[in-house]
């Protein structure tokens, strides 16, 4: 089984994805941490010398090659808005949205190096959100709404999944 965990930064992906590859005894990957192992940069190196067009085809090789393992992988909050890598994440396992509200997000990612967070303000970062929000709702499986504790989220996707 794989599952791709999606949704906007500071949603909770990777702290939930590792709780729940710990509970489903699989592997656990983080997308970005993936890519910068792949690319021998981190992302804002990525970013700043080969652009943000690279990095969203990083991603997508990201995405064919986890799609083969099984696991859990918590996405880049960009990863799932390409149709392709959505199409290949959803043909390969299940596509979780963690859905938190933006203000959630925000309080967890305001003041980190991410580029996009850096080079945006508070109100690009919303209109970002609402707009990626209902692209991440059309490429996945199942919406989780993810408010509670990473514990109690992944006690809620596992009965979604046993259900």
């Amino acid at each position: 089984m794989t599952i791709f965990l999606c949704g906007f930064m500071g949603c909770g992906k990777s702290t939930v994805g590792q709780k729940l590859a710990k509970t489903l005894n699989v592997p656990f990957t983080d997308m970005d941490t993936y890519i910068e192992e792949q690319a021998g940069k981190t992302i804002p190196e990525i970013f700043a010398e080969d652009g943000e067009p690279h990095f969203r085809d990083l991603e997508t090789q990201a995405v064919r090659d986890l799609a083969t393992q099984e696991g859990v992988i918590a996405c880049g909050g960009g990863a799932m808005l390409r149709d392709i890598n959505a199409k290949i994440a959803a043909e390969n396992g299940t596509v979780l949205f963690l859905d938190v509200p933006f203000r959630m997000c925000y309080l967890r990612i305001a003041n980190t190096d991410r580029p996009i967070v850096k080079r945006s303000t508070r109100q690009e970062l919303y209109n970002l959100y609402r707009k990626r929000r209902g692209v991440y709702r059309r490429h996945s499986t199942h919406r989780i709404e993810a408010v509670h504790s990473p514990t109690q989220t992944v006690q809620e996707i596992i009965a979604l999944l046993e259900g």
